[in-house]
């Protein structure tokens, strides 16, 4: 038995890899949604070897393409190198409505299909014609104290942009934090070609009154001119900011529900209830709540009461936050299990919540149906639950042992099998560890080089897997020594060439239209050992004799 059992073993072992190592491709748009004139961004990626680009003739019908790029990264895989492409076309929809994406050929596979919203063209802005200027939108003119604003913060440049930095200040009296990646897309606007990234904002205000939105600021260098080629260095120095914006913070009403919760819309709703339950035997229920204008953070527990006749058990929420239509969005939901006491009609009170309409200035209360419930007897045919007694137990008894969750008894055997595997693991690891702490006692130690700023060298491949471009740029940035504020300058404080063509890839990707997978890319290989500064004002010791031994310096 224990041949067999190893001979699956081996055979699993060999082919997990192979199932690990079969092609896959995926597309998916930047955005779901855009307004006539804008575009938006396909990407394909796939790890198919050896194929060409895909065939994007089925989009002509609907779409202008433009901005096709490709770009190649390797990974490492189950020990195996494999090379994924990351193919782009910027997309620009020729009418409104929702334009469907079909699936595209890309080698031996297709792409799923899709779906692209096109709206009516959006107004313009009320500050265009310059070669870059900010826009600052807010999705509620007048919020209720705590409600959540969402913010959007648009950046238009008409040149190529070199370097740059997009900023606004946190306004007195709020909390305000940023929301996922930057967009970029571009858009025609009174018949003039604008690139835009697109930042939004999370605006929670504190108290009441008027609460004043600084203005946003951009300071950054772009492509020159005719002029500016002759007689400069071919770069122009370009500053823009918004308008300052005043809303008005509605204080809490008298009559609101506590605890406080202004939304735009609640719905709840059942996603599984049980079809049949039995006594002492666990039913799932899962319920979701969709919030309109709030995070996670701001939301209350969903919660199933229990009742005399079952007992409720709640795992922990699971949240799934977005941001649509320049606002927050949540969905959360959680999964309970019903343990029934006894047979007969259970009923379980649903789920009531009391929130605010912000659009509608009134008081309202989201509530599910009662979930009932008839429940059979359980396995034991007993109607009730067993209740403890002193009584003395059947000598079989002795042999099981009762677990809390589990309605039969457990055998003493089935314990010590656990039990004896738990120690066998438990010997595999210290073994393990023991030889690696002597393997990395022979080895020289490295040590991790933490900047002025505090930021590690660990904190710099965090944000590279996980960080969008701009904390990139922040990341590197602080970790000079000392701390350096814009690309130009760490540029100039790079001693490695491999890595100055990394932030130079890294600052075309956030301002000049550049490939951001590449960049990132290209940032993770030149980093991988940490940054390389040039020490300024150290002489090297050179590699000859002195000239004159034995005389001191003068």
């Amino acid at each position: 038995m224990s041949r067999s059992v190893a001979r699956i073993i081996i055979l699993l072992s060999l082919l997990l890899p192979a199932f690990a190592l079969q092609a896959q491709t995926r597309a998916w748009l930047d955005r779901d949604q855009i307004a006539l004139g804008e575009t938006a961004t396909l990407n394909i990626e796939t790890d198919q070897s050896g194929t060409d680009a895909p065939d994007y003739s089925a989009l002509l019908r609907d779409f202008e393409l433009s901005g096709h790029t490709s770009s190649r990264q390797f990974v490492m895989e189950n020990g195996q190198s494999r090379s994924r492409v990351l193919y782009a076309v910027a997309l620009e929809p020729r009418r409104e409505g929702a334009l469907e994406i079909p699936a595209l050929e890309v080698g031996t596979q297709r792409t799923q299909p899709l779906t692209l919203t096109v709206t009516p063209a959006a107004a313009a802005p009320a500050r265009t014609g310059g070669q870059v200027f900010i826009e600052v939108e807010v999705d509620d003119e007048e919020p209720y104290v705590q409600q959540a604003v969402g913010l959007v913060m648009r950046l238009y440049y008409a040149v190529p942009l070199l370097s740059g930095q997009l900023e606004l200040d946190t306004p007195e009296g709020a909390s305000m934090q940023r929301v996922g990646e930057d967009l970029q897309y571009a858009r025609e606007i009174d018949g003039r070609r604008y690139n835009v990234v697109e930042r939004r904002m999370l605006l929670i205000p504190e108290r009441s009154g008027t609460l004043n939105i600084p203005a946003a600021r951009f300071r950054g260098r772009g492509a020159g001119g005719f002029f500016d080629d002759m007689l400069g260095d071919g770069q122009r120095e370009l500053r823009a900011s918004s308008a300052p914006r005043f809303l008005k913070v509605l204080p809490v009403p008298t009559n609101a529900p506590q605890p406080w919760l202004p939304l735009r819309d609640l719905r709840l709703r059942y996603i599984a209830t049980p079809q049949q339950a039995r006594a002492g035997e666990a039913a799932t229920v899962v319920i979701e709540a969709t919030a309109d204008g709030a995070t996670a953070a701001q939301m209350p527990e969903l919660q199933l009461s229990g009742s005399d006749g079952a007992q409720v058990f709640a795992e922990p929420v699971q949240s799934d936050e977005s941001f649509v239509d320049g606002r927050p969005q949540v969905k959360l939901t959680r999964r309970f299990s019903i343990v029934p006491a006894r047979d007969g009609k259970l009923t379980l009170q649903g789920p009531r919540l009391g929130w605010w309409d912000v659009r509608a200035d009134a008081a309202k209360t989201a509530t599910l149906p009662p979930l009932a419930l008839q429940v059979a007897p359980g396995s034991g045919n007993t109607r009730a639950p067993v209740a403890p007694t002193t009584a003395a137990q059947p000598e079989n008894t002795q042999r099981w042992i009762r677990i809390p969750g589990v309605q039969h008894g457990v055998g003493v055997w089935a314990v010590t099998t656990v039990v004896f595997a738990l120690l066998w693991l438990l010997t595999l690891a210290w073994g393990l560890h023991r030889r690696h702490g002597a393997v990395a006692t022979s080895a020289p130690m490295k040590a991790t080089t933490v900047a002025a700023g505090g930021q590690s060298l660990s904190d710099l491949k965090r944000v590279l897997d996980a960080g969008d471009l701009a904390d990139i740029t922040d990341t590197l940035c602080t970790m000079a020594t000392p701390p350096v504020t814009d690309l130009d300058a760490l540029l100039q404080r790079l001693d490695d060439g491999a890595q100055r063509d990394a932030v130079e890839q890294l600052r075309r990707a956030r301002w000049g239209g550049g490939d951001a997978v590449a960049a990132r890319a290209a940032l993770r290989d030149a980093f991988k050992a940490g940054p390389s500064w040039r020490q300024s004002g150290v002489a090297k010791e050179s590699p000859l004799p002195p000239l004159y031994p034995g005389r001191g310096a003068a």
